[in-house]
């Protein structure tokens, strides 16, 4: 059964994060809060935690389009080609915020990823979340968590949360009541700059 751990989004406590951060080094799955909706993620160099996530989702994972939550902008040279200054120029203005933006991948994505010619990057504006990719010292590979309802589309109850997913995770983070509206997703990889999917975000890039 997952623990289900209660932290504050003003000032998370550095014990449980560390404590968090173990758990995501040694393959474990983590339901997180994020500026959004509450993301599923785990290591993103952890072949076993990421074929866990995609037995959950039901999806292989070569297949699977899956966010890299990342601390801030230094992780971008580490998984994605260089880009231009107009293209970094938006990044930097509204990150941290409820954004994927899509962007060309390097050759240094890890093996599971290397065949990926784009990665979603992600940066939310949350400090639980970042704070997660900080003690584990890489991002975290992270999709929403999809409600069954017919109307809500998420859960935002951390406590209904935990008890679908308690035994399909090792840790449920409580980190107040969640968003029901996942990010914008903006596609960035090609010339011509477009929104894939819009949520809670609102950006004119045109």
């Amino acid at each position: 059964m997952a623990e289900f751990v209660k932290l504050y989004e003003e000032n998370p406590n550095p014990r449980q994060i560390e404590k968090i951060g173990h758990v995501l080094r040694k393959g474990g799955l983590v339901i997180y809060p994020t500026d959004t909706v509450y993301g599923l993620g785990c290591d993103i160099t952890n072949s076993k935690a990421l074929q866990r996530i995609a037995r959950i989702k039901g999806v292989k994972l070569e297949k699977a389009n899956w966010s890299f939550v990342c601390a801030d902008l230094s992780n971008l040279s580490d998984y994605v080609r260089q880009i231009d200054s107009s293209t970094f120029k938006i990044l930097k203005r509204v990150l941290p915020g409820p954004y994927t933006f899509i962007l060309p991948g390097n050759n240094n994505l890890p093996k599971d990823f290397k065949k990926k010619k784009t990665v979603g990057i992600r940066i939310p504006d949350n400090n639980i979340a970042r704070a997660l990719v900080m003690e584990l010292g890489n991002p975290i590979v992270s999709t929403s968590i999809h409600d069954e309802d017919d109307i809500l589309e998420y859960t935002t109850d951390p406590e209904l949360i935990f008890e679908k997913w308690q035994n399909l995770v090792d840790v449920v983070i409580d980190g107040g009541y969640g968003d029901n509206v996942a990010s914008t997703v903006i596609d960035l990889s090609e010339s011509i700059p477009g929104v894939i999917r819009e949520g809670k975000g609102s950006l004119e890039i045109f």
